[in-house]
């Protein structure tokens, strides 16, 4: 097995931050996330950057039309694309508390199209799909999924997508690792 890389961005002790960064962190541990962690870690090196992301995160994670089952099944669709295993460590459990079921957990996670899912979480697994691996979607999916979500629904779960799928190249190309002792939930697909 490879030895992990170290981050190339690791944390900053708080007397070694900016008065940016400093304030970055603040206002990002005085919301719903509560602490520093994952991709923020990273980010704070601009933290203009960091501010601006982490608002459309919390509204994409807590207050998004398309429900927040089928917001932490998009993030794990999204963190498999990218092999990203900070990202599925992190929501894993929180899709699976919010009822994701755990065989469609392993099914992501092994690349497979998940069996048994609910209509609208074969909509969000169609969606995503079709939007990470065309670059598109099909006017069928869009017309679908339009209907189950609404205008507002299919613009949010786009957004999924994209904020994702950046905060996982974040997380890759800065090398950012689990906390200490955490088994990755996911392996890197082959190339």
């Amino acid at each position: 097995m490879n030895t992990p890389k170290a981050d190339r961005l690791p944390e900053i002790s708080p007397d070694q931050m900016s008065d940016a960064q400093r304030a970055a962190v603040d206002e990002l541990i005085s919301g719903p996330r509560g602490k520093l962690s994952g991709p923020f870690v990273p980010l704070m090196r601009s933290p203009e950057l960091m501010r601006r992301l982490q608002k459309v995160g919390e509204y994409l994670r807590y207050d998004n039309a398309v429900g927040f089952h089928n917001s932490e099944l998009a993030v794990l669709v999204v963190a498999r694309h990218w092999s990203q295993t900070v990202e599925w460590h992190i929501h894993k459990p929180i899709a699976i508390k919010a009822g994701v079921s755990e065989e469609t957990c392993d099914a992501i996670a092994d690349g497979r199209r998940p069996a048994n899912m609910t209509p609208e979480e074969t909509m969000v697994y169609d969606f995503l799909q079709e939007l990470l691996h065309n670059q598109s979607v099909s006017d069928v999916t869009w017309a679908a999924a339009q209907k189950m979500f609404g205008d507002q629904g299919v613009i949010d779960l786009t957004a999924h997508c994209g904020y994702y799928s950046l905060l996982a190249m974040v997380m890759n190309t800065t090398r950012r690792g689990l906390p200490d002792g955490a088994a990755p939930g996911i392996a890197p697909f082959p190339h």
